[in-house]
């Protein structure tokens, strides 16, 4: 089986679906594995790393010649892939809800289209999640940039000339990226506090050496929601939670907002008002600010100042760590592929009726056969 590893031509893309180590591995699957020029030059990967480890290095067009697999970071377009082999897997961060004529193309094109960022949150899936793995950078690399713009110190510091106090963190939303925005700001010294519609996450805050700030006496959501993520509230416990949030915002200098809602636009956590309730120098980082932002005035990709207050658009964060995210994704698809290789086929073969194939597969046979897609 040949397998094709593509540079990435999307605007800002960092990442690279392979490194020498999975090339490696796929080898010894018994696969050809054939790696584009420059594929992982922004992730300090030279084009002779992969050829040592066992890839044909080429240009786009022989890369692709008769690949009967492509892996990719971010989504191509069917028309790039011209010389595929007829029923070719393409897998990965395929973006299927905002980019459904590319998925359509793929279906027209007769490509079976897997989408790793709809593997679902289940224990045999866990070493092939790559929302997890790229979030966990996420998380950390926010907490590292709100300290970069913040002007002051995290940790306390006593000195002869007077005591530095630590800087309050407030991250909203505790999944992946927020576990571990809280555990980065813990470790630079900062106070930290944190808060979640799931009710579940309280001891994993309390865990972390955090402060748990919940509506108290209004259900929100027990346990996870569909898939892991959260879902949406009732009217009453927003309201709740809204009032609870400003007074506890005015307090804080730097809070991390995480929350989305898969297929929909990120839910609005923090107004204009609330914004000016904080005081001047306080830095906010909204990660959801590609899905629209979880933060008023929030521009995704910018940093913008309102009352005093900065607030950065992160958009995928995980592209500005392009070594260690390609690393982990790369083990993700590695993951995956080999969970489903038959060895006297030679390749993987994804059942019908399997949980993960079912959940991944957006396309086949021609036609586009996801059910959230329906």
């Amino acid at each position: 089986m040949k397998i094709a590893v593509l540079a990435e031509t999307a605007p800002g893309e960092t990442r690279v679906a392979a490194i020498p180590e999975t090339v490696k591995k796929l080898t010894g699957l018994g696969a050809q594995v054939a790696v584009e020029q420059g594929a992982g030059r922004s992730a300090g990967i030279a084009d002779e790393e992969f050829a040592t480890s066992g890839a044909n290095v080429g240009s786009r067009a022989d890369v692709l010649q008769d690949a009967e697999l492509i892996l990719t970071v971010s989504a191509p377009e069917a028309a790039d892939l011209p010389s595929a082999a007829p029923g070719a897997l393409l897998v990965g961060i395929l973006d299927p809800f905002a980019r459904r004529e590319a998925v359509q193309g793929y279906a027209s094109a007769g490509i079976e289209a897997l989408a790793m960022e709809w593997m679902p949150r289940i224990t045999r899936a866990q070493s092939m999640d790559v929302l997890s793995s790229q979030s966990n950078l996420a998380g950390y690399k926010a907490v590292i940039d709100a300290a970069a713009a913040y002007g002051r110190a995290f940790p306390m510091m006593m000195t002869a000339a007077g005591t530095v106090s630590p800087a309050r963190v407030f991250v909203m939303g505790v999944g992946v990226a927020g576990l571990q925005a809280i555990a980065t700001a813990r470790r630079l010294g900062a106070q930290v506090s944190a808060t979640d519609v799931r009710s579940a996450t309280r001891e994993q805050i309390q865990s972390l050496g955090a402060k748990a700030i919940f509506v108290e006496g209004v259900a929100g959501i027990e346990g996870e929601g569909q898939g892991g993520y959260a879902g949406e509230t009732s009217e009453e416990y927003r309201q709740a939670q809204a009032e609870l949030v400003s007074s506890h915002l005015a307090k804080q200098d730097i809070v991390i907002t995480t929350a989305l809602i898969p297929g929909k636009p990120a839910p609005r956590l923090i107004s204009d008002a609330q914004l000016a309730s904080m005081r001047v120098g306080s830095v906010v980082v909204d990660l959801a600010a590609a899905a629209g932002g979880n933060v008023e005035g929030c521009v995704a990709g910018e940093t913008v100042e309102r009352h005093g207050v900065t607030i950065i658009g992160a958009s995928n964060l995980a592209r500005s760590l392009p070594a260690d995210s390609s690393a982990l994704y790369a083990r993700n698809l590695f993951n995956f592929l080999s969970a489903f290789w038959d060895k006297d086929a030679g390749r993987p073969l994804l059942a019908d009726e399997d949980e993960i194939v079912k959940a991944v597969r957006l396309t086949r046979g021609g036609a586009v056969v996801s059910e959230r897609l329906a």
